[in-house]
């Protein structure tokens, strides 16, 4: 019912969870962020299409939140060209700008500073670090705040 109402239109399904309490949460996204009217559009769609009479229910839409996790691969797609933070499983933490993401991997290139052999001062060089999905807790958008 959703896929069929957001086919065609930048926005995509992050999660569908219902609860065995009969609650029901969705989470969308979209390149260029979810309205709060596109939200209360496919939840009165959700609303009209299910009976109240029959099944009591409680119904949740929204928008992936800014400083959430990426739950899926699309919205790594979507974030090509951003800071992100990366945990990785060892429990260390990478800033870094993503550069590229595929099914299997992803890659985020960070500043370092490193000290050339001979010289007095360190100097700051860019590196690529690739990652398996499986080698991180998590990767998400990075604000920065100045």
């Amino acid at each position: 019912m959703i896929e069929s109402r957001i086919a065609g239109r930048e926005i995509f399904i992050v999660e569908i969870k219902i609860t065995p309490d009969n609650k029901i949460f969705i989470e969308l996204d979209a390149d260029n962020g979810v309205s709060i009217d596109t939200c209360v559009e496919l939840s009165r769609l959700i609303e009209a299409n299910l009976n109240r009479d029959e099944e009591d229910f409680e119904l949740e839409v929204s928008s992936a939140g800014l400083g959430q996790p990426f739950k899926i691969h699309r919205q790594y797609l979507k974030n090509i060209g951003n800071e992100v933070e990366v945990l990785e499983k060892t429990g260390k933490k990478q800033y870094g700008i993503l550069k590229e993401a595929n099914e299997n991997d992803f890659v985020i290139e960070i500043e370092k500073q490193v000290k050339p052999e001979g010289a007095k001062r360190k100097i700051t060089v860019q590196e690529e670090i690739k990652y398996t999905y499986e080698e991180i807790k998590y990767t998400k958008y990075f604000l920065k705040v100045k």
